[in-house]
């Protein structure tokens, strides 16, 4: 197995930061950074109640529903956000507390979380099929569908890339494939 690849059937579910809900980490950086000290780290959450999100402080959030009819947001700042299209992300305080009220039935939604006094962090859609040339601050490919090539193998359904040297990479994007391109800016 290559290590820039990360399988979905690799990444284990374990307990949200509240308990409340399951989550599956497939990135950290560093990559021994617990929850209280990473520079940015990407899970998929598993969203089948309507428990409260895991507090944050200081970092940024970017939500992203992958499968199911979603649910809604209410922040504790009065907003509130439908997630209910898929591959469209949403950003939001990880302080904020953010309760959830589920459309129809369970959900797996994308997360990005970047502390926000190092970095700043972007979650691309790329929806057409072709070749795809990596941004110097794309750190990670999330196929979301389809099948995707990259320099170290193909990346299936739930399976994640890391680029040694992103500036010089590129992926391509199969017929039906979507994917998610993490972007990281160090501001400090």
């Amino acid at each position: 197995m290559n290590s820039s690849i990360v399988r979905a059937h690799d990444c284990l579910p374990q307990a949200w930061k509240n308990g409340l809900g399951r989550t599956r980490q497939i990135a950290v950086q560093p990559s021994t950074a617990g929850s209280g000290d990473f520079l940015w780290r990407v899970s998929v959450a598993e969203v089948d109640s309507a428990a409260p999100f895991s507090l944050f402080p200081g970092i940024d959030r970017h939500i992203v529903l992958l499968d199911g009819a979603g649910f809604t947001m209410a922040l504790d700042d009065g907003r509130e956000h439908a997630l209910a299209t898929p591959l469209a992300p949403f950003a939001f305080p990880g302080e904020a507390q953010v309760s959830v009220r589920l459309v129809a039935g369970p959900t797996r939604d994308f997360n990005l979380m970047v502390r926000r006094a190092l970095a700043r962090g972007t979650v691309d859609v790329w929806r057409e099929p072709g070749v795809r040339r990596l941004d110097p601050q794309t750190v990670l490919v999330y196929a979301a569908h389809g099948e995707i090539d990259t320099a170290d193998g193909t990346l299936q359904a739930g399976d994640a890339w890391r680029a040694s040297t992103p500036a010089a990479g590129t992926v391509t994007l199969r017929d039906g494939a979507q994917a998610l391109a993490i972007g990281i800016e160090r501001t400090a």
